[in-house]
């Protein structure tokens, strides 16, 4: 029996996933990891818990594929964990070293140590996914002036989670095994609340995580080899405010976003 897999799984999106997944899977374990040292109670009950992973710590990986024994393969591996502290270029606040430090570990450094740790355990093979949970954040291509500066960190860590994507896709091509890349939509998590972007959920088109779940969820299940290493908005430039002023009027759903 084949595993899905959510790493930071028991908030926002990921909780999201991993209810959907348990709640209608007779097929597939489904897994989920935790930062604590005991798994969440309201949780569907047939979720294994993986527990004391935090991305920030390099024995992370390893400690998930001990975690893993007895698992014969993953079919989906769901890379959510993330962290987002603001920044800005005054001479007050400005950037923040150890902010920065967590930021770009937990989003950009720490899925290169799991994904490598979990393929040369032989559980990532033939037709196994990865899917990287970036933002249009990471987008270069997408930044507009009128969104102006600031947010270093969270922004650029995404865009090197994207690159990261896209070598992994290079490198594990010949093994058969997809990466993607997403962009799972502007979300009404207690992440962006905390940062203070609860005041753009309206304007922006903010959906609740289970309706950007369920999307991802549709948008894995059609996954092929031929896909791996893009970037994609599976639920398309509705909540990408500069989608029009860069890429043009008419856009498709999905949406392939620029580098």
């Amino acid at each position: 029996m084949s595993l899905v897999l959510v790493i930071g799984a028991t908030r926002g999106l990921g909780a999201e996933l991993i209810k959907r997944y348990a709640n209608n899977s007779s097929t597939q374990k489904v897994s989920g990891t935790t930062r604590s040292d005991h798994g969440p109670t309201d949780f569907p009950e047939n979720v294994k818990w993986l527990t004391g992973i935090d991305l920030t710590n390099e024995e992370a990986a390893v400690s998930i594929v001990t975690q893993l024994k007895g698992v014969n393969s993953i079919d989906t591996v769901i890379i959510t964990a993330g962290h987002f502290s603001t920044e800005d270029f005054t001479s007050g606040k400005g950037p923040n070293w150890s902010e920065e430090v967590k930021m770009y570990t937990t989003s950009s450094i720490a899925p290169v140590f799991l994904i490598h740790k979990l393929v040369h355990a032989n559980l990532l093979v033939a037709g196994s996914k990865i899917v990287l949970v970036s933002s249009e954040a990471g987008s270069i291509g997408l930044r507009h002036e009128k969104e102006g500066g600031g947010n270093y960190a969270h922004h650029a860590s995404k865009a090197a989670l994207n690159m990261v994507g896209k070598l992994l896709s290079l490198d594990l091509k010949d093994r058969g095994i997809i990466v993607s890349i997403v962009h799972p939509g502007f979300m009404r998590t207690d992440m962006t609340a905390g940062v203070g972007y609860d005041k753009y959920w309206d304007a922006g088109g903010a959906v609740t995580p289970d309706v950007a779940a369920k999307s991802l969820v549709e948008w894995i299940n059609r996954l092929t080899l031929d896909r791996s290493g893009e970037y994609w908005a599976p639920r398309g430039p509705g909540d990408i405010g500069t989608a029009e002023s860069v890429l043009g009027k008419n856009l498709s759903t999905p949406l392939q976003l620029p580098w």
